[in-house]
């Protein structure tokens, strides 16, 4: 494949002219890292499978449309074969090139800082930092040995030889560093990495459950102070294993059509919640731990689905925009407590979490603040 002119293009698409991160994409061969990957078709995955097909590899892998997911469940796209039909959820991938880039301008490198990614996921990031820094300033680690592997020699591949560790990086960190980016979502913020970090390191990461960009500089007590980006970015949350723990997805087969204990009328429209991302982080504070199901039927019902591992439930329907009967159950009443957050939406004009302040303790609690308004994040 003649991948120059792609790479160009990419970098074109998804940086500034002087960014010093252009030449870095543009000289990066993306398709390299994602041979292989799965394609979301219906409810399911299909296998895609670059080498068949160059001219839609090239396609794929130069397009910043979305992340190449390559690992659903514990079935990478490398160890596929066609047919396949993965379960469960996205567990690897190749984030899209712009927030890449995004995250790593985040970062605030200089040409002397010492680098630390979390996630190493098919190497693209690596391979785009060791472009910018030199390959003796990154390092990667990953709790998968097989993705540490193959991003080792698909790096190699690009000319890159960065040290890149199987770890899980909620635990010891091999090395000290200047600055560590997080391409995985955490909850709290790991004390290894404050341990991590140099003095006046930077960090730079996203939440479990709360698609917001933190970034925070190392303070004399070995916390962090800093802000939440006015950007924003969804990661997959940190893994500890081959795949995530089992979630409440099951339990909506029983809430389907269950009166629930208390019943209602809404008032606002049935929310996807998932796609409110200021919203979603206000929730996450006040009630940690929500899983959030969403579907659109052929009448343009829309119904809501909120499941809480204390048992809680909650489900809203209604026709497009009418207000929805909602039914709740549980020692919560979720659904109320996103109306408080979408009333205070609606009379204040905005929400108070992104542009925040954040101090983040030694042990990795996180506190938000702003005016008034207070939170804390700590380990569920």
């Amino acid at each position: 494949m003649n991948w120059t002119p792609h790479a160009e293009r990419l970098a074109a698409d998804v940086t500034h002219p002087i960014s010093r991160w252009r030449p870095a994409v543009a000289a990066t061969p993306r398709h390299l890292f994602v041979p292989r990957w799965w394609h979301p078709n219906g409810d399911g995955w299909e296998l895609r499978n670059g080498p068949a097909d160059l001219e839609a590899w090239a396609a794929a892998a130069y397009s910043d449309a979305g992340s190449l997911v390559t690992r659903v469940g514990h079935l990478h796209a490398d160890h596929a074969r066609l047919g396949d039909q993965p379960t469960g959820l996205p567990t690897s991938s190749s984030t899209h090139p712009s927030l890449v880039v995004r995250m790593l301008r985040h970062g605030m490198l200089t040409d002397t800082s010492d680098l630390l990614i979390v996630g190493t996921g098919s190497g693209y990031s690596t391979a785009l930092a060791c472009a910018r820094l030199g390959q003796h300033r990154v390092a990667s680690v990953d709790v998968d040995g097989y993705l540490v592997h193959a991003a080792t020699e698909r790096l190699a591949a690009a000319g890159w030889a960065p040290t890149v560790a199987a770890v899980d990086a909620t635990g010891l960190l091999p090395g000290a560093y200047d600055r560590i980016v997080s391409m995985v979502a955490v909850r709290p913020v790991p004390a290894s990495w404050l341990a991590a970090l140099r003095p006046g390191g930077r960090l730079v990461t996203t939440l479990e459950n709360m698609p917001v960009i933190i970034t925070a500089d190392k303070t004399d007590d070995g916390g962090a102070a800093g802000r939440v980006e006015w950007d924003r970015a969804g990661f997959m949350r940190v893994r500890h294993g081959h795949d995530y723990p089992p979630g409440l997805a099951a339990r909506l087969t029983t809430l389907r059509d269950r009166e629930g204990e208390h019943v209602s009328t809404g008032r606002y429209p049935v929310l996807d919640v998932m796609e409110a991302w200021d919203v979603w982080s206000m929730l996450e504070l006040d009630e940690p731990g929500i899983e959030h199901h969403f579907e659109i039927g052929p009448d343009r019902r829309r119904t809501a689905w909120m499941l809480h591992p204390d048992g809680s439930w909650a489900r809203a329907t209604a026709i497009w925009t009418d207000p929805p009967q909602v039914y709740q159950s549980g020692p919560r009443r979720l659904w109320d407590t996103l109306e408080k957050i979408r009333t205070r939406l609606n009379t204040e004009g905005g929400l108070p979490v992104y542009g925040a302040q954040v101090r983040i303790d030694p042990d990795g609690t996180v506190h938000f603040s702003r005016g008034r308004w207070h939170a804390q994040l700590t380990a569920r």
